[in-house]
């Protein structure tokens, strides 16, 4: 696992493993306030999370899925495709979210469907595209690649400077690959 506080190598896949772990969590936390009738604290539960899952997403389509696309498997331009399609539904579904009173039936659907393309997404990066990276990348790069997510994170708290729009697969392949 990477230590970057402690000045350690930082490997980007292990980073962005860490972050599904924490995606996991909160999903579970948020779902935990479900009864609570608590909507100050459901509210104080999803906006870390939504935000925490833009900023990934960006990170991922600024920072590891062009490099998979350069040196990644002949499976690499199928797997961005599939993984910026997720990132729009992560994204259509936080919108969707935004439209109802939180913690009202309508919120509570879009969140679950927020939940539901999340859960698929990262089971898709972790089974395919995060072996397949490995497999073609050294520990030189992962790191290179760890220092620039940390600095984007960094950047990008609470998701400041960040669009929320949807990315058009097929075009940000053509301009990444």
């Amino acid at each position: 696992m990477a230590d970057h506080e402690n000045g350690t190598e930082i490997d980007i896949t292990d980073l962005i493993l860490d972050e599904h772990g924490d995606f996991r969590r909160r999903f579970v936390q948020l779902w935990d306030l479900r009864h609570s009738g608590d909507t100050g604290a459901v509210a104080a539960a999803w906006q870390p999370l939504a935000d925490l899952l833009e900023v990934h997403a960006r990170a991922e389509e600024e920072i590891f899925y062009p490099v998979l696309l350069k040196r990644g498997s002949e499976e690499a331009a199928e797997e961005t495709n599939d993984a910026v399609g997720d990132h729009n539904e992560l994204r259509d579904a936080i919108r969707a979210a935004c439209r109802f009173e939180t913690g009202s039936d309508p919120w509570w659907r879009a969140v679950l469907e927020c939940r539901k393309a999340n859960d698929e997404h990262l089971a898709e990066e972790e089974r395919d595209v995060i072996p397949d990276f490995r497999e073609h990348s050294d520990q030189a790069l992962r790191s290179r690649l760890g220092t620039r997510w940390v600095a984007f994170h960094a950047e990008h708290r609470a998701a400041r400077g960040i669009s929320g729009e949807d990315i058009d697969p097929g075009e940000y392949i053509d301009q990444n690959s």
